[in-house]
């Protein structure tokens, strides 16, 4: 596969104490302000699941980046200390691919 800078579509899911959900529901409008590419956020008291867009040439440059995220904002952003639990990282073409499959059932 060439050099091309693909688009890759992330899942990345923390967890960590409980915390008031207002709390964490700012925390993610500040982390939004701060990197305005979350495609959505699902938030309880103690687990988060981000999903986006990013680009990159392969998994694994994005993959670092989504792995550094929460951290880099956990200080602005006032991000709870959680640890990352979970990370999907999807190429475009297959999760469009998924989608299709998903829309004929």
């Amino acid at each position: 596969m060439d050099n091309a800078v693909r688009h890759w579509h992330v899942t990345l899911t923390l967890c960590g104490e409980a915390a008031e959900p207002l709390i964490v529901r700012g925390a993610m409008q500040r982390l939004n302000d701060e990197r305005p590419f979350l495609d959505s956020v699902v938030s309880t008291g103690s687990s988060v699941e981000i999903q986006f867009w990013d680009e990159g040439e392969n998994m694994l440059d994005v993959a670092s980046l989504a792995m550094r995220l929460w951290n880099e904002h956990r200080e602005s952003a006032k991000l709870p200390y959680w640890e990352v639990v979970g990370l999907e990282i999807v190429e475009k073409n297959l999760r469009d691919h998924r989608g299709a499959l998903g829309r004929r059932a």
